[in-house]
């Protein structure tokens, strides 16, 4: 007869095995799922490359999904069908659907205040006024790029509706491409599709920094009832995507190989150039400027007089980044070593 002693300790030993092989699959499957979306393959809208890269998803228990959809408006659209849950790009989208009638939408964070593209031509062209007449390369219409170009060439004097055509080229590679073949005589890029432009020739006829347009050209837009359905989700984003926004303004080389596996982009003075341009405007604690808002309010209202009687603070949740500075996370997270 075997040693009950022996017995016991092979009992003991199945069920705790057991035990392990139950719980196993609730902690290998216990992150919490969340699609997100962005818009711009650009530096701005990189930190969900950098979270991935440097695992922060799994570290704030996340199972994390990114799709690129080329432009806001279909973004946009996207979250309205409950396809994706959070994203991250251009504000214009969200504030048009919000004085549509979309009140479901909400900024909770920023990434850039305002528009730091640039209208890049050949040496014919010298000046915005020489723009007149010509064909412009964007992504979409109603994208944070269209508008920054309609603004640029507003401000010349130039009307965007019947002096200048808009050709929608899909992401800005392909308008760098249409404006390399000719296809079009300008075209609007960001970094650090902008910086590719001037190795190629290229030459600024409008530098965004330097007129610095208020616009929430990266913000991190959700729907509410997102919001009040999973709150610690959300969070948890909000905390992976600080720590991304720590990595890209102070881990330059971590930032550059992430951006050269995204952008296939490995030549060191494109990405210096485009990364020294761009960082110098990006909020490092993900603030969201109540202005930058406003701005787009203000033009959408030249078409839609809906848009008048919207507060921008009425599109702001501000509940998640107030928590970030009021519990020390920021403080605690940036005075860290890398």
């Amino acid at each position: 007869m075997k040693n009950p002693v022996l017995r016991k300790r092979s009992c003991f030993r199945i069920a705790f095995v057991s035990l392990m092989l139950a719980l196993l699959p609730h902690q290998v499957f216990s992150a919490e799922k969340l699609i997100g979306i962005h818009s711009v393959q650009s530096i701005s809208q990189s930190m969900p490359w950098i979270a991935q890269e440097a695992r922060l998803f799994q570290k704030y228990n996340l199972d994390f999904q990114l799709i690129y959809i080329g432009a806001s408006p279909l973004a946009t659209a996207v979250m309205l069908g409950g396809d994706a849950e959070i994203a991250v790009g251009g504000g214009a989208a969200f504030v048009r659907a919000y004085v549509q009638g979309a009140a479901d939408f909400v900024f909770i964070g920023g990434v850039k205040n305002i528009l730091t593209h640039g209208i890049l031509a050949g040496p014919e062209i010298k000046r915005v006024e020489d723009l007149k007449g010509k064909k412009i390369g964007v992504t979409r219409i109603g994208s944070t790029g269209h508008y920054f170009t309609v603004q640029a060439v507003r401000r010349a004097g130039l009307d965007p509706v019947r002096d200048v055509t808009f050709i929608q080229a899909g992401r800005e590679a392909d308008a760098l491409v249409a404006l390399a073949s000719g296809s079009v005589d300008a075209a609007t890029l960001s970094p650090p599709i902008n910086t590719m432009a001037t190795a190629q020739g290229f030459r600024y006829v409008v530098y965004g920094p330097d007129i610095r347009i208020p616009y929430a050209a990266t913000a991190f837009g959700i729907r509410r009832s997102m919001i009040a359905k999973r709150p610690k989700v959300v969070a948890q984003y909000m905390r992976v995507m600080a720590e991304a926004a720590k990595i890209m303004h102070t881990d330059r080389e971590f930032t550059y190989k992430v951006l050269g596996k995204h952008l296939r982009l490995t030549d060191r003075g494109i990405l210096d150039a485009a990364y020294n341009a761009e960082i110098k405007s990006l909020e490092p604690r993900l603030h969201i400027q109540t202005e930058s808002v406003q701005a787009m309010l203000e033009e959408i209202s030249l078409s839609d007089p809906r848009a008048k009687k919207v507060k921008a603070q009425e599109l702001i949740d501000r509940r998640y980044i107030d928590d970030l500075e009021h519990s020390g996370f920021f403080d605690q997270l940036w005075s860290a070593k890398k």
